[in-house]
């Protein structure tokens, strides 16, 4: 099974910038579908996007389309999260998770095997 340990989350203005990373240890990333998700206090968690084994196509959420961006780097054993133009509404702990599955990427949490701790981004006005 793979191992997932989130970073690149913190404290930024609004309009900022943050990458957040995915390692991936034991098994690699390529072998999953892979997925971020976010969860602010007193909400449901939430999906926000999302790579197939393949990575060939991306999924986005409504709220995060144009600002943020999946990528994948075999190399590394590792996915990012490139979030641009950030909002206070996009403060959350930020959680990565890849599916054994499933080939294609899911918006559904549920589907999803093996989560890392959670990053924190917190973004002020």
């Amino acid at each position: 099974q793979v191992q997932l340990v989130e970073s690149g989350g913190g404290l930024v203005q609004a309009g900022g910038s943050l990458r957040l990373s995915c390692a991936g240890s034991g098994r690699s990333l390529n072998q999953y579908a892979v997925g971020w998700f976010r969860q602010a206090p007193g909400k449901e968690r939430e999906f926000v996007a999302a790579v197939p084994r393949s990575r060939s196509t991306i999924f986005n959420a409504d709220s995060v389309q144009g600002r943020f961006t999946i990528s994948g780097d075999n190399a590394n054993n590792t996915v990012y999260l490139q979030m641009n133009n950030l909002k206070p509404e996009d403060t959350a702990v930020y959680y990565c998770a890849a599916n054994s599955r499933q080939i294609g990427a899911s918006r559904m949490s549920y589907e999803y095997d093996y989560w890392g701790q959670g990053t924190q981004v917190t973004v002020s006005s």
